[in-house]
């Protein structure tokens, strides 16, 4: 099967042969493009990057519906050891989704040396919302309306599905964040969190029970004027510096 990637959403490998390398994720519907300014930048710093593209993302939201957590982690898995056979440290920066994937995986290889999370997922949601999931994939369509791209900055672009497709979003609930919802403690290599004070698709308190249960050094910044896809909003410079500032500094340690 031929599979059509949209212009804008492909994946980027880039060796630099440098002593650190960050794998970079990006987030449930969304494509590599989200994190393509944060990859630039970190490939402009002289660092080894990996920038996959995940299952199902950035072709048509029909590609999705197959596709669960073990896919999307099972890739981010892949590309984790693509890089690790390259470099001697590494950090893992994922914005929302490839935030939960980022702490996932940080969980099952506690040798990564860092995290940058944006807007991360990290809290179930309540049982009457669950319930209200499980009966539409029962008896609704597979794709119902989603926020899409989340952006204050009117000039800001994203490439993302207009559509929430609801079993991945199961799975991602489920399989993704019920396992790890409570083993953040666990979790000692440096946190760098970026949350947008407004965010229509995360809430911010997922940010603050990450950071309140985190059981290494956390750097909480606050993002005032962006809404959930930060990377492509007002504050990107803000994310992109402070994501390659953080590198930098794992590099420098």
């Amino acid at each position: 099967v031929v599979v059509t990637v949209l212009p804008g959403c492909e994946p980027l490998s880039h060796v630099a042969r440098a002593r650190v390398g960050a794998l970079v994720v990006h987030g449930f519907t969304g494509s590599p493009a989200s994190m393509r300014g944060v990859a630039d930048a970190l490939v402009a710093a002289a660092f080894d990057v990996e920038l996959p593209r995940l299952p199902g993302h950035g072709t048509t939201v029909e590609d999705m519906l197959t596709t669960t957590w073990h896919d999307w982690a099972g890739e981010v898995d892949a590309a984790w050891r693509t890089l690790a056979e390259r470099v001697e440290r590494l950090v893992v920066v994922g914005q929302s989704m490839g935030a939960t994937l980022a702490l996932s995986l940080a969980l099952a290889r506690p040798d990564t040396s860092g995290l940058v999370c944006i807007n991360p997922a990290t809290r179930l949601r309540d049982a009457d919302t669950m319930a209200m999931i499980d009966e539409l994939i029962e008896d609704g369509p597979p794709v119902v309306p989603g926020e899409g791209s989340d952006i204050a900055d009117p000039d800001g672009t994203d490439i993302a599905y207009p559509g929430t497709p609801l079993a991945p979003l199961r799975s991602l609930l489920i399989e993704g964040i019920a396992p790890i919802t409570h083993r953040f403690g666990e979790l000692k290599m440096p946190l760098r969190l970026f949350t947008s004070r407004q965010d229509h698709v995360v809430e911010p308190a997922d940010s603050e029970y990450l950071a309140a249960r985190y059981g290494g050094a956390v750097d909480h910044v606050w993002l005032e004027r962006s809404y959930h896809v930060a990377t492509q909003d007002f504050d990107r410079s803000i994310v992109i510096d402070g994501t390659v500032s953080f590198v930098r500094g794992i590099a420098e340690s």
